[in-house]
Order: C-alpha cells, then structure tokens, then sequence
C-alpha cells in the first residue's frame, strides 16, 4: 500500500556527486526539486569502498561548482575525505536529499513521470537520473564451481585484507581496481593478478611532472576537450571507452612488480574447483578478489522506453525522445570526464539548463552549447 503521491517538480535520482551537481545548478536556476538517494548519509557511496583508496586527482580538481575542495590543493583527497567534502556541500547549500530512499520504479503516467522508492510514491515533470554505469556487481558464472574453502569477495566488498584467509591471493581483473587492491594486499599475500593488459599512464601522477601533465593536459584538455562527443577523435574513442575501460592511472606494472605481485592469463572458468587460466594452468589460491566490474542496472528499475540493452540513449544527458528525462554521471556521458569529479558539473550545468528551457525558465538561446 502506498501512501499519498508526493508532486515534486523535478526529481533527481542519486545523491552522489552527480546528483548534488544537479542540485546545485537547479537552485542557481530558481528551479524546486528534490534529490532522492537510497544512503543513509550523503558520501555513503564513497565511505562503502576499500580502507586505502585515495582519487586519481588532486583536490584543485576535486571540488564540485560552487565549493573548492578544502585544504592543500596538490593532495589527493583519501575515500573518507571526499565522503565528508559531499556532505558538507549539501550542508552548505541546503540542498534537498532525502535519504533512505532507494528508487525501485521510474515510469510514466498520463504525461508524468512517477518515481517509487519502497512504499513512498512521487510525481515529478522532470527527472533527472544522477547515476553512474556502475550499479550490480557481476562475476562470471563459473564463480559458483570452485571450492567452497576459498573466500570470494568482489571489489565493491573489498575492504582490507584482513577480510581474506591466509594463502595466496587471485585478482581478476586488472583495471584500476584490481591492480590497486592488488597492490594493498601484497605484503600480507602472496599476489596474482589476472586479466587483460588495459595500459597505464606512463608517469607517476604523484610526481612533479606527473601533476604537470596530469592537471594541464590529461584533465583540462584531453580528458574534457579532446575525449568528447563534440570532437571527431572523442566519437570515434567513445564505443571502446563504454565497452573496455580507461588505463591504469596510479598504480603501473613496474610498481606491482617490484610488490611481488605476479601478472597471469586471464581466468577463463574452473577446473577440479580451482581457477583456471587461459594457457591451461590452475591455481592453488585461497582467496579470490573479483575486480569484473559491474553493470549498469537500468533495466530492472526504469520502465521506460529509453534503454538500448543496459544503457540508456541521449545526447549528452538529454532524452530528445522523451522529454523530462535527462542522465547525468555515466560513463564518457558527454567526455572521458563525464564521471570524474572535475568533469560532471558541465554536465549537471546542462542538464539544469534543458531543465529550465523546458519550463519556461530560461530561454533556449541560453543553452550551452555542447564542447
């Protein structure tokens, strides 16, 4: 049974980084809305992932619109600080979340969107999905066929290595994920790490250059300019980015080496209940991380028909086919930077503005124009 309908103007589903952006763009605007986020506490999602985990970018560019990122700009801000920086942010502009709020229907009714989050039911003109690709965790199949003494964990429950047994250790999967929770695990295990070789920024993002390139080129231009859907090299770059990934940008090969941590095939089933390796081999592990990725999750909470397999279709953030709807967060949404820190208040900026359009706030030649 559901209680009264709630109107709401505008709701906007997520209340991480992308959804607090939103938030903020839209009251500038003068627009009422609401944030829903299924958390507890704003930052959640950042304080839920592993103890050493630390950004890829200093806090010059870890800040949202509106509110620097306090402290040395030249530090990059552990898991724990940025949870903290978010929610101060909402603090300090007021903005509305309501928490506790885990959305589990999004779909439409005679020319309005409706939103259910368990037993609380909302009606809103617009809705704003402020969430990332990265939703369900996935492991293969054959996960379930190995031994039922190895201890399984995925990355998104990996939180220290006293949660694993003693004995060796298995990544798979060698993204950012498991090269970093490779490296955290190597002086109490012994480490391999198994999957595709994805690349790797050839500086340490630490160092004097590092910075240098890292926040002049990397970030500002090639992360935001270059890599986007208003440039003919970030189109014809974008299909690999959604279906591969980025490069390794902190930890590199040489530095996991040097850890003890050694590089095998990828993991392609189980044979007599250990992991089985490409070129045939078996491993005497006793604990496996799986750093597989997620999916997006889309499709079994948004009932509408937008989504092309699991993701959803826009341009930049924008649903043309049907109006009110917008994304803002996912992965290379509009750039590479679409889903950093420093990237996803042009989005947000964007989204709140076709927001305001739609309702007569603003007029369409204040639109930003997409770079």
């Amino acid at each position: 049974m559901y209680g009264d309908t709630e109107r709401v103007e505008t709701i906007v589903i997520g209340g991480g980084q992308a959804g607090l952006s939103v938030g903020y763009h839209l009251q500038r605007l003068g627009i009422p809305f609401l944030i829903l986020d299924a958390n507890e506490r704003i930052g959640d999602g950042w304080r839920e992932r592993w103890d050493s985990l630390r950004l890829f970018t200093p806090a010059k560019f870890s800040g949202l619109d509106g509110m620097p990122f306090p402290g040395d700009r030249s530090h990059f801000p552990t898991k724990d600080e940025m949870a903290g920086y978010l929610e101060s942010y909402a603090a300090h502009f007021d903005l509305p979340v309501r928490l506790g709020a885990r959305v589990d229907r999004l779909w439409r009714e005679n020319g309005r969107f409706l939103v259910r989050a368990g037993e609380r039911k909302f009606e809103a003109d617009q809705v704003v999905v402020a969430m990332g690709d990265f939703q369900e965790p996935v492991v293969p199949d054959f996960a379930n066929e190995l031994d039922v003494g190895i201890v399984q964990l995925h990355s998104v429950d990996y939180r220290r290595p006293s949660q694993l047994q003693e004995g060796d250790v298995l990544v798979v999967g060698a993204g950012n994920s498991g090269a970093e929770i490779a490296l955290d695990l190597a002086p109490d295990h012994r480490v391999r790490i198994s999957g595709r070789d994805v690349g790797h920024i050839p500086f340490r993002i630490g160092g004097f250059l590092g910075r240098l390139i890292l926040v002049r080129l990397v970030l500002r231009v090639l992360f935001h300019r270059v890599l986007s859907i208003g440039n003919p090299i970030g189109r014809k770059a974008r299909p690999k980015f959604l279906s591969m990934g980025g490069p390794l940008v902190r930890t590199r090969p040489p530095e996991l080496q040097a850890a003890g941590v050694e590089r095998v095939p990828r993991t392609v089933g189980v044979r007599e209940g250990r992991p089985l390796l490409e070129d045939g081999r078996t491993l005497d592990v006793r604990n496996v991380v799986w750093c597989t990725g997620f999916r997006p999750g889309f499709p079994e909470w948004i009932d509408l028909p937008v989504l092309d397999g699991e993701r959803p279709t826009h341009e930049s953030g924008i649903v043309p086919d049907l109006p009110g709807l917008y994304f803002v967060g996912l992965l290379f949404l509009h750039s590479v930077s679409s889903e950093m820190i420093h990237g996803v208040g042009r989005d947000a900026e964007r989204v709140a503005r076709g927001v305001a359009v739609r309702r007569g706030a603003i007029r369409r030649e204040a639109f930003p124009a997409a770079s």
